[in-house]
């Protein structure tokens, strides 16, 4: 298909700004306690200059993991411009490509980025895009408080886990020394970006996973999930532990077959990448007629500059100061391409 002279405006704008955003190019390769949106924490915001005036509604969906964030920066934003409308769904990364694609929402949160496919159906529908880099997460590995018994996986271990045709069905399957209680096993949908994310890193190929485990698109069913049973094994992003913490238990993880080298996730091994391999960028998405919006420019700058306070505020990492300036930058380059 023949691309239009505006996305070879904005294909030539992410280019200059040198950034290592994801935009065309695939990449390689919760009766239980209460859950509580992620929040807390504090920061120092980067320099916006004066808002400006808008009004208008943004639609913006995807994944649940980013969620948290985009619904923080949309309620705060509509605190500073009172006649806006910034509705945010959380319906999984590939649910929020599916509606980017065929031009329903104006943004999309993604845990991952964009694949090869999502672009091809991105081009076929003429919506041109731009993707960002907004903070990062650490992919957390939970077990219920009351297990004792587990305090550390390898990612060999995992990958025995949760690999496809797996023949784990108790804990005692994993290590003989643990007790012979069936793993009742908790994770993200096949739509969600974490769930590729995390097959691709432990199982070595995305979206390739056992089935019979408990699956939802919403991270506060898995808190649940695993709050209410002792035996329970799932994987989240970081921020919905880090408000839950008095229902859930972190495992630390270790590369490879040595329990020896195992990390905690924290603010800090996330923030040194010590935490590895489950460590990423989470992203969000948006179209280029969205951006040529004042509406939309604002939110973004909202959310690249002064809205950043709120990243550590609902549990996750800020970009460090060279990767943000760049995102800044895409930013400012993008839209003045689209005028």
């Amino acid at each position: 298909m023949k691309r239009t002279s505006l996305f070879a405006v904005v294909l030539a704008v992410i280019a200059a700004a040198g950034c290592t955003v994801q935009d065309a190019t695939p990449p390689s390769s919760g009766t239980a306690p209460t859950t509580k949106t992620p929040g807390g924490g504090n920061s120092e915001p980067a320099s916006t200059g004066a808002a400006v005036a808008v009004e208008g509604e943004i639609k913006i969906d995807g994944s649940s993991t980013v969620f948290p964030v985009s619904q923080a920066m949309a309620e705060e934003f509509q605190k500073i411009h009172p006649k806006t409308q910034v509705v945010v769904g959380e319906s999984g990364t590939g649910g929020g490509f599916k509606k980017f694609s065929a031009g329903e929402i104006d943004i999309n949160d993604a845990s991952r980025p964009i694949t090869e496919a999502e672009a091809k159906a991105c081009e076929e529908k003429g919506i041109k895009y731009v993707g960002f880099k907004v903070c990062i997460d650490g992919l957390s590995v939970l077990v219920n408080p009351q297990n004792e018994f587990a305090k550390v996986l390898t990612t060999d271990q995992l990958k025995q886990i949760w690999q496809p045709n797996s023949t784990v069905k108790t804990w005692k399957d994993v290590n003989p020394e643990w007790p012979a209680e069936p793993i009742k096993l908790y994770g993200p949908g096949t739509a969600s970006g974490t769930f590729d994310y995390f097959t691709e890193v432990i199982n070595g190929k995305a979206k390739q996973s056992r089935t019979d485990y408990l699956p939802s698109e919403d991270d506060n069913v898995l808190v649940k999930g695993i709050a209410g049973d002792k035996y329970a094994l799932g994987y989240f992003g970081f921020a919905y532990y880090s408000e839950n913490k008095d229902s859930l238990k972190l495992i630390s993880i270790a590369k490879g077959s040595d329990p020896a080298a195992a990390v905690t996730p924290s603010i800090e091994t996330i923030r040194s990448g010590e935490y590895s391999p489950l460590s990423r960028p989470l992203y969000v998405y948006v179209t280029a007629p969205a951006l040529k919006r004042p509406v939309v420019q604002e939110f973004m700058r909202y959310y690249l500059n002064a809205g950043q306070k709120l990243v550590s505020e609902v549990g996750y990492i800020e970009l460090d100061k060279p990767t943000l300036e760049e995102q800044v930058k895409l930013l400012e380059d993008t839209i003045a391409g689209l005028k």
